[in-house]
Protein backbone atom coordinates (compact mmCIF):
# COMPACT_ATOMS: atom_id res chain seq x y z
CA UNK A 1 0.00 0.00 0.00
CA UNK A 2 1.16 3.36 -0.82
CA UNK A 3 1.95 5.56 2.25
CA UNK A 4 1.34 9.40 2.75
CA UNK A 5 4.06 10.86 4.90
CA UNK A 6 3.64 14.03 7.02
CA UNK A 7 6.41 15.74 8.94
CA UNK A 8 4.30 17.68 11.84
CA UNK A 9 7.16 20.59 12.02
CA UNK A 10 6.96 23.95 10.90
CA UNK A 11 10.77 23.53 11.29
CA UNK A 12 12.28 24.52 7.60
CA UNK A 13 15.52 22.93 8.49
CA UNK A 14 13.79 19.65 9.46
CA UNK A 15 12.33 20.09 5.78
CA UNK A 16 15.04 20.48 4.01
CA UNK A 17 16.57 17.66 5.71
CA UNK A 18 13.85 14.91 4.72
CA UNK A 19 14.30 16.46 1.50
CA UNK A 20 18.54 15.49 2.36
CA UNK A 21 17.71 12.22 2.18
CA UNK A 22 15.25 11.73 -0.51
CA UNK A 23 11.85 11.29 1.91
CA UNK A 24 8.86 12.92 -0.14
CA UNK A 25 6.82 14.66 2.30
CA UNK A 26 4.12 17.04 3.27
CA UNK A 27 4.06 19.10 5.72
CA UNK A 28 1.10 19.05 8.74
CA UNK A 29 0.54 22.67 10.14
CA UNK A 30 -1.22 21.19 13.91
CA UNK A 31 -1.15 24.26 15.89
CA UNK A 32 0.37 24.08 19.68
CA UNK A 33 -1.96 25.12 22.51
CA UNK A 34 1.43 26.42 24.77
CA UNK A 35 3.17 28.30 21.79
CA UNK A 36 6.65 27.48 20.59
CA UNK A 37 8.36 26.70 23.84
CA UNK A 38 6.36 24.16 25.64
CA UNK A 39 6.53 24.63 29.34
CA UNK A 40 8.99 22.03 31.15
CA UNK A 41 7.71 20.35 34.67
CA UNK A 42 9.54 20.89 37.67
CA UNK A 43 10.89 17.67 37.82
CA UNK A 44 11.66 16.34 34.23
CA UNK A 45 15.34 16.36 33.34
CA UNK A 46 16.38 17.69 29.95
CA UNK A 47 16.08 14.26 28.38
CA UNK A 48 12.37 13.36 30.08
CA UNK A 49 11.36 16.71 28.64
CA UNK A 50 12.67 16.54 25.27
CA UNK A 51 10.88 12.93 25.06
CA UNK A 52 7.57 14.16 26.41
CA UNK A 53 7.22 16.86 24.00
CA UNK A 54 8.07 15.17 20.67
CA UNK A 55 5.56 12.75 22.05
CA UNK A 56 2.89 15.08 22.75
CA UNK A 57 3.37 17.04 19.42
CA UNK A 58 2.75 13.04 17.78
CA UNK A 59 -0.37 13.10 19.73
CA UNK A 60 -1.47 15.90 18.58
CA UNK A 61 -0.83 15.38 15.40
CA UNK A 62 -2.59 11.77 15.34
CA UNK A 63 -6.15 13.23 17.01
CA UNK A 64 -5.71 16.28 14.21
CA UNK A 65 -5.18 13.16 11.59
CA UNK A 66 -8.64 11.46 13.27
CA UNK A 67 -10.28 14.30 13.42
CA UNK A 68 -9.94 15.62 9.89
CA UNK A 69 -11.34 11.69 8.79
CA UNK A 70 -8.25 11.45 6.32
CA UNK A 71 -8.25 7.08 6.35
CA UNK A 72 -7.39 4.97 4.13
CA UNK A 73 -10.21 4.02 2.41
CA UNK A 74 -10.68 7.06 1.35
CA UNK A 75 -7.28 8.01 0.28
CA UNK A 76 -6.05 4.53 -0.79
CA UNK A 77 -2.85 5.82 1.28
CA UNK A 78 -1.47 4.78 5.14
CA UNK A 79 -0.59 7.63 7.19
CA UNK A 80 2.56 8.27 8.57
CA UNK A 81 3.43 11.37 10.46
CA UNK A 82 7.25 12.56 12.11
CA UNK A 83 7.66 14.61 15.11
CA UNK A 84 10.35 15.55 17.12
CA UNK A 85 11.43 18.09 19.49
CA UNK A 86 15.18 19.63 20.26
CA UNK A 87 16.22 21.11 23.43
CA UNK A 88 19.21 22.54 24.23
CA UNK A 89 20.70 21.43 27.67
CA UNK A 90 23.17 22.97 29.81
CA UNK A 91 23.59 21.01 32.96
CA UNK A 92 19.94 21.02 34.05
CA UNK A 93 19.25 23.82 32.39
CA UNK A 94 17.22 23.88 29.44
CA UNK A 95 17.74 26.92 26.61
CA UNK A 96 15.07 27.33 24.50
CA UNK A 97 14.40 29.90 22.13
CA UNK A 98 15.39 33.53 22.90
CA UNK A 99 12.42 36.23 23.72
CA UNK A 100 14.25 39.06 22.47
CA UNK A 101 18.10 40.70 22.36
CA UNK A 102 18.45 40.34 25.70
CA UNK A 103 17.58 36.95 26.39
CA UNK A 104 19.82 35.88 23.35
CA UNK A 105 22.56 37.44 24.59
CA UNK A 106 22.05 35.81 28.52
CA UNK A 107 21.90 32.22 26.62
CA UNK A 108 24.65 32.88 24.26
CA UNK A 109 26.91 33.92 27.03
CA UNK A 110 26.17 30.62 29.54
CA UNK A 111 27.12 28.95 26.32
CA UNK A 112 30.15 30.70 25.81
CA UNK A 113 33.59 28.42 26.32
CA UNK A 114 31.46 25.75 27.68
CA UNK A 115 29.69 22.31 26.41
CA UNK A 116 26.27 22.09 26.22
CA UNK A 117 24.40 18.89 25.55
CA UNK A 118 21.77 18.95 22.16
CA UNK A 119 18.83 16.51 22.91
CA UNK A 120 16.53 15.47 19.79
CA UNK A 121 13.71 13.41 20.14
CA UNK A 122 12.36 12.03 16.76
CA UNK A 123 8.96 9.64 16.76
CA UNK A 124 7.53 7.98 13.55
CA UNK A 125 3.60 7.06 14.17
CA UNK A 126 2.38 4.95 11.36
CA UNK A 127 -1.85 4.86 10.99
CA UNK A 128 -2.53 1.10 11.49
CA UNK A 129 -6.66 1.34 11.21
CA UNK A 130 -8.29 2.21 7.98
CA UNK A 131 -9.98 5.85 10.53
CA UNK A 132 -6.47 6.15 11.31
CA UNK A 133 -7.18 5.90 15.40
CA UNK A 134 -4.99 3.39 15.85
CA UNK A 135 -1.13 3.82 15.69
CA UNK A 136 2.05 1.96 15.85
CA UNK A 137 4.76 4.26 16.95
CA UNK A 138 8.44 3.98 17.50
CA UNK A 139 10.90 6.45 18.71
CA UNK A 140 14.30 7.31 19.24
CA UNK A 141 16.71 9.60 20.38
CA UNK A 142 20.30 11.51 19.44
CA UNK A 143 22.14 13.15 22.13
CA UNK A 144 25.15 15.68 20.63
CA UNK A 145 28.11 17.67 23.21
CA UNK A 146 28.68 20.95 21.46
CA UNK A 147 31.51 23.22 22.79
CA UNK A 148 31.64 26.96 22.23
CA UNK A 149 34.60 28.70 22.12
CA UNK A 150 35.00 31.43 24.22
CA UNK A 151 32.85 34.71 22.65
CA UNK A 152 33.55 38.12 23.92
CA UNK A 153 30.27 40.58 24.06
CA UNK A 154 31.01 42.31 20.84
CA UNK A 155 30.76 39.12 19.28
CA UNK A 156 27.30 37.91 20.71
CA UNK A 157 25.96 41.52 19.69
CA UNK A 158 27.81 40.89 16.35
CA UNK A 159 26.52 37.30 15.76
CA UNK A 160 22.73 38.46 17.45
CA UNK A 161 23.25 41.15 14.43
CA UNK A 162 22.36 38.45 11.82
CA UNK A 163 19.38 37.45 13.52
CA UNK A 164 20.05 34.21 13.20
CA UNK A 165 19.57 33.14 17.00
CA UNK A 166 15.94 33.96 16.75
CA UNK A 167 13.62 30.91 16.54
CA UNK A 168 15.93 28.48 17.31
CA UNK A 169 16.75 26.73 20.72
CA UNK A 170 20.17 27.38 22.18
CA UNK A 171 19.72 30.83 20.51
CA UNK A 172 22.03 29.70 17.70
CA UNK A 173 22.21 27.49 14.38
CA UNK A 174 24.96 25.44 13.72
CA UNK A 175 24.44 25.26 9.83
CA UNK A 176 25.05 29.40 10.07
CA UNK A 177 27.31 31.78 10.89
CA UNK A 178 27.39 30.06 14.54
CA UNK A 179 29.76 27.47 13.01
CA UNK A 180 33.11 29.96 13.53
CA UNK A 181 32.21 29.43 17.74
CA UNK A 182 31.82 25.73 17.80
CA UNK A 183 35.28 24.11 18.70
CA UNK A 184 34.35 20.73 18.62
CA UNK A 185 30.67 17.97 18.53
CA UNK A 186 30.84 14.80 19.30
CA UNK A 187 27.35 13.55 17.67
CA UNK A 188 25.09 14.23 15.29
CA UNK A 189 25.38 17.25 13.42
CA UNK A 190 21.87 16.85 11.72
CA UNK A 191 20.45 16.18 15.30
CA UNK A 192 21.55 19.75 16.34
CA UNK A 193 20.35 20.92 13.65
CA UNK A 194 16.68 19.37 14.63
CA UNK A 195 16.45 15.78 12.81
CA UNK A 196 19.16 13.05 13.51
CA UNK A 197 18.94 11.59 10.20
CA UNK A 198 20.56 8.32 10.90
CA UNK A 199 18.27 7.38 13.42
CA UNK A 200 15.27 8.73 11.70
CA UNK A 201 16.46 6.28 8.29
CA UNK A 202 16.69 3.41 11.03
CA UNK A 203 13.29 4.43 12.77
CA UNK A 204 11.89 4.93 9.14
CA UNK A 205 12.73 0.93 8.66
CA UNK A 206 10.66 -0.53 11.15
CA UNK A 207 7.23 0.64 8.83
CA UNK A 208 5.26 -1.90 7.96
CA UNK A 209 5.22 -1.97 4.15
Amino acid sequence: MKSIFYLASASPRRHELLNQIGVAHEILHVPSPTGEDEPRYATESPLEYVQRTAQDKANRAQEWISQQSINVSQSGKQTIILTADTTVALGNLVLGKPKDVKHASDILQLLSGKTHTVYTAVVLSQSISETNRKWSQWQSLSATQVSFAEMTEQTIEEYIATGEPFGKAGAYGIQGHAAKFISRIEGSYSGVMGLPLFETTELMKRLVK
